[in-house]
């Protein structure tokens, strides 16, 4: 069995967080209307993709009727439309819908992750279960070896993100990089890491984050991975 299924098995098995664990169970118990005849996933939700990823892209934590109803990281959800329609639109998608884990959907050269993997309360983790759900997401970053770019979606991924890159011994540059949609970063160990808002209604209903917006940091994310501008591919 590959690492990455193994350390997604441990981590589907997650209990660190006593207040996640009630909160997601919750959730899986009381249901959304609309969803009813749904057996709600209920559990940390894993990361999903290509062993052989080269662009990495991270979250910051399921919806608790998106991936904590389906099982899959952006799935089920309006925020999972947007990312993967824009995967597909840039070959990083066999699809560009994400409706539930037997979809059939695939991805190539792309891996999703999330550095939470229980829904919260209000999306609102606490200091300690980012730190509790880091070790996952630096397994992730040790396993996924060919990773050249890696998309933040939101400040707080982008953060975390560079929180663990810290851990991992890389040398984040000093002042850190800020975050900003479309801001890019390319690091001395071979990375760039690009900004996006994230495509939570909360951006795309308000227009804070529009399709156009969100197809760039994709394109650019494609492009980089060519070679167009000097990143390895």
């Amino acid at each position: 069995m590959r690492a990455l299924d193994l350390l997604n098995d441990r981590i589907t098995r997650c209990t660190r967080c006593p207040r996640l664990v009630a909160h997601r169970e919750a959730i899986a118990r009381s249901k959304r209307r609309q969803f009813h005849d749904w057996t709600y996933w209920g559990r940390p939700v894993p990361g999903f993709g290509d062993p052989d990823a080269r662009l990495f892209v991270v979250g910051l934590a399921p919806a608790a009727h998106g991936g904590n109803r389906t099982g899959r990281v952006f799935t089920g959800d309006r925020s999972g439309d947007w990312l993967y329609e824009a995967l597909h639109r840039f070959g990083f998608a066999n699809q560009p819908h994400s409706t539930h884990r037997d979809d059939g959907l695939r991805l190539t050269d792309c891996y999703v992750a999330a550095v939470v993997r229980c829904a919260p309360p209000d999306n609102k983790p606490r200091p300690e279960e980012f730190g509790a759900c880091r070790p996952y997401v630096l397994e992730e970053l040790r396993q996924l070896r060919k990773l050249r770019v890696v998309v933040a979606l939101g400040k707080i991924a982008f953060d975390q993100y560079l929180n663990a890159c810290r851990e991992l011994g890389h040398p984040v540059p000093s002042p850190a990089p800020r975050f900003a949609h479309g801001a890019q970063y390319r690091f001395s160990w071979g990375v760039t890491l690009i900004g996006s808002y994230h495509p939570s209604q909360q951006n795309t209903f308000t227009r804070k984050l529009t399709r156009p917006m969100f197809h760039a940091v994709f394109k650019r994310a494609s492009a980089l991975l060519k070679g167009d501008s000097g990143v390895a591919g």
